[in-house]
């Protein structure tokens, strides 16, 4: 299969003149236009081509949630992300009993291979702190001693990805079992002082969840005054932060800032997208027992206290990020591709590169998904809606 007529978006620009060649289900070669024709050529007619976004961080989608533990929701789930360019997803918990945790993991387990889009768990509290649990259900968070991580490391090689608040009793012990088993660690729901955050980063902590929601930031202790989570992502090099760029969760100002503060490599996009997403304003849904709904693009708990994740796909922030903030577009691209293959060790995803996998979206001049395609194979044609 041979893309063609097409502009290519690389991490540094956007190059002309290219096509690429699928073999297999990867990328064979990346060379000059040879003007080849025949059925194996698609023309893509100007269009942009970019890596298959690569989402860590998503709940649902079109009324279908990753805590109901069965493979036809997981589908949905991914189907649906499809349609905004994502070809590979972690599948993300909601703080729960540890029993409903593991279901999500056997089923997990059970259909990954089945399912081209998951490429894991993202698993999300409930080792998280009640002062900054959001829209998680309170009752069900608790510290991460060893009797309550075991569970979990049954299935460990399902687990990405797991957001911990660094602060709480037990949790740089666990920060070392999950590095241990190669989980990628993130600092979220969390009210962490300055050295809770880097004694949790001395131990293999690099990123932080949805930057500026539901973690701790500059206060004073004393008479003094201390940074938090935010401050020490901000300020530590290492640190990858998420971003829900949905123009709801984070002001354009606020975006500025942490675009200027981290550049392109140290912003992972993420949708955090929850059960209606894909669904009209005024739909409602539970967030594992916590009544939401969606109004004016974003969810909300049903009593409007508080954001209870967003209803956007990766293309939609992508789309901000370049509209609003003022990114350019190849750097866009990157956060919510290279990025986040990296932070999860996706060797083989988020890039236009010789043997990579041949995750592709295919993108308007306008930035709307036109196909989206998956070790090759085709999960989207704007087309056939």
């Amino acid at each position: 299969m041979i893309f063609t007529n097409a502009r290519l978006i690389f991490p540094d620009g956007i190059r002309d003149g290219l096509e690429l060649v699928a073999n297999e289900g990867k990328i064979a070669a990346i060379r000059e236009q040879t003007g080849a024709r025949g059925k194996d050529v698609i023309d893509l007619r100007g269009n942009y081509l970019a890596p298959g976004f690569v989402d860590l961080h998503v709940h649902g989608a079109c009324g279908r949630d990753t805590m109901e533990a069965s493979e036809e929701a997981l589908r949905a789930i991914c189907d649906f992300h499809a349609t905004g360019g994502t070809t590979s997803l972690l599948l993300t918990t909601a703080t729960a009993p540890m029993d409903n945790l593991v279901a999500v993991l056997n089923a997990v387990q059970s259909c990954r291979s089945s399912i081209s889009g998951i490429a894991g768990v993202h698993v999300e509290g409930p080792f998280i702190s009640k002062a900054k649990c959001g829209a998680q259900r309170a009752e069900f968070i608790r510290n991460p001693s060893d009797t309550a991580v075991e569970p979990l490391l049954e299935q460990a090689d399902v687990i990405k990805r797991i957001t911990i608040a660094p602060e709480l009793p037990g949790a740089l012990e666990a920060i070392k079992i999950f590095r241990a088993r190669e989980i990628s660690v993130s600092g979220g729901h969390s009210d962490a002082w300055d050295e809770d955050a880097r004694a949790a980063f001395a131990l293999g902590m690099r990123s932080v969840t949805h930057t500026f929601n539901c973690m701790s930031s500059a206060r004073r202790r004393g008479v003094h005054r201390v940074a938090g989570l935010l401050e020490f992502a901000l300020s530590e090099p290492e640190i990858l932060c998420e971003l829900i760029a949905d123009g709801h969760h984070v002001s354009t100002t606020l975006m500025k800032m942490l675009y200027r503060a981290k550049g392109a490599a140290g912003i992972c996009l993420v949708t955090d997208a929850t059960a209606v997403a894909g669904l009209p304003d005024g739909s409602r849904f539970s967030l594992f027992g916590n009544d939401c709904i969606v109004e004016g693009g974003v969810c909300l708990l049903a009593d409007r206290s508080a954001l209870a994740g967003s209803a956007s796909r990766m293309i939609d922030l992508v789309r901000t990020l370049v509209n609003d903030v003022e990114v350019p577009l190849h750097e866009a691209i990157a956060m919510a591709t290279r990025n986040a293959a990296r932070a999860i060790g996706l060797k083989m995803k988020g890039q236009l590169a010789i043997g990579t996998h041949a995750d592709l979206v295919v993108l308007s001049p306008d930035l709307e998904v036109q196909r989206t395609f998956a070790t090759g194979e085709e999960i989207f044609s704007l087309d056939r809606q």
